[in-house]
């Protein structure tokens, strides 16, 4: 062991995380070829959208598809906003890093424009060109917002009814012997079955499509967060306990000031995998019996061969649950600030 990883290892935890960032922080060399090539991407991305909007403008499609005007104001408004990012880019000595981005879905756009309207080798209906999609949500917006209100009503109803009951049983395991005795069977047994196994009893047990819908999300979403809150609270290390107990702590200040705040970092674990299985519960939940929604929507796009309808519902769908999850990431880094980072998304 060399001198320097000596020094290392006697230094407190908090210079050593301190020198371990400092030394894996670039260089001023490295920096600047780092602003250098993100500005000149960001002004190769204002020539590509440039590009596609001439591909758009003067390319004749072999077919009259509406909304073409709005594709090429939306090329041209990119290529705008890349030129933005290039000066700023030669001001700061760094663009923004979503420039490598724009020319990445500059050249995407122009192919999909190219194989579809221009071309068309890839089949009709089946494949629209990005104006069809555009049509849709100019169009068909109003369908879309009920869809989406409606998936998110359900997936809010039965995503807070889960996670509230997988939180208790899973704090409840964790710190009563008893109640883990009782319980721990049953969430294993019932816990790793696919909630859309359960759809042809719940839909017969629930009075309304709905009620069946926030029992399935809500039981894909217990599974997860039960299990990964039990886990935290386990392994709280006995050592808090019996401090809190020396002070005179009592048994439910335990649970909510020590076994709970330490098992947090288990239990976003556990919310984040729930949202994202009941999700999956929700568009087939939706498909098979609830009258409205973002899976109800899908299946009524492929009922009537409408694809470039389907595609803007999945372009919905993605947008909806990327948003979500955005959003417990930033409820997780306020709650847990000393944990900012180490959980990325």
């Amino acid at each position: 062991m060399t001198s320097r990883a000596a020094r290392t290892l006697t230094l407190p935890p908090a210079q050593q995380t301190q020198q371990a960032a400092t030394a894996r922080a670039p260089s001023s060399t490295t920096r600047a070829a780092r602003g250098r090539w993100t500005t000149w991407t960001a002004w190769a991305a204002s020539l590509a959208w440039l590009g596609a909007a001439a591909v758009t403008r003067a390319w004749p499609s072999l077919d009259d598809w509406p909304h073409t005007d709005a594709l090429l104001a939306i090329e041209l408004a990119l290529a705008v906003v890349a030129v933005l990012l290039a000066w700023r880019g030669r001001r700061a000595g760094v663009a923004p890093a979503i420039a490598p981005w724009l020319l990445a879905l500059a050249f995407g756009i122009s192919a999909w424009e190219i194989v579809t309207a221009k071309l068309e080798i890839l089949p009709r209906p089946f494949f629209a060109p990005p104006q069809a999609l555009i049509a849709v949500f100019f169009d068909d917006y109003a369908r879309l917002l009920s869809s989406v209100a409606h998936s998110f009503g359900l997936l809010s109803f039965g995503y807070l009814i889960g996670a509230a009951t997988g939180f208790v049983v899973g704090v409840s395991i964790g710190w009563s012997r008893a109640v883990g005795y009782w319980l721990h069977p049953v969430l294993r047994l019932v816990g790793p079955l696919p909630a859309t196994a359960w759809l042809p009893l719940a839909f017969f047990f629930f009075p309304s499509s709905f009620s069946a819908s926030v029992f399935l999300i809500a039981l894909a979403t217990a599974f997860p967060v039960a299990v990964l809150t039990w886990s935290g609270v386990a392994s709280v290390n006995a050592a808090f306990y019996d401090v809190a107990r020396t002070l005179g702590a009592r048994p439910a200040f335990l649970i909510v000031r020590v076994a709970i705040p330490a098992a947090l970092p288990s239990v976003f674990v556990g919310l984040f995998m729930g949202l994202g299985a009941s999700f999956s519960v929700l568009i087939v939940a939706e498909m098979m019996g609830v009258k409205a929604g973002l899976g109800w929507y899908l299946q009524w796009a492929q009922g009537w061969a409408a694809y470039s309808n389907m595609y803007a519902g999945l372009l919905v769908m993605a947008l909806m649950c990327s948003g979500l999850i955005t959003l417990l990431f930033r409820v997780r880094d306020r709650l847990l600030g000393w944990q900012k980072g180490l959980l990325k998304w």
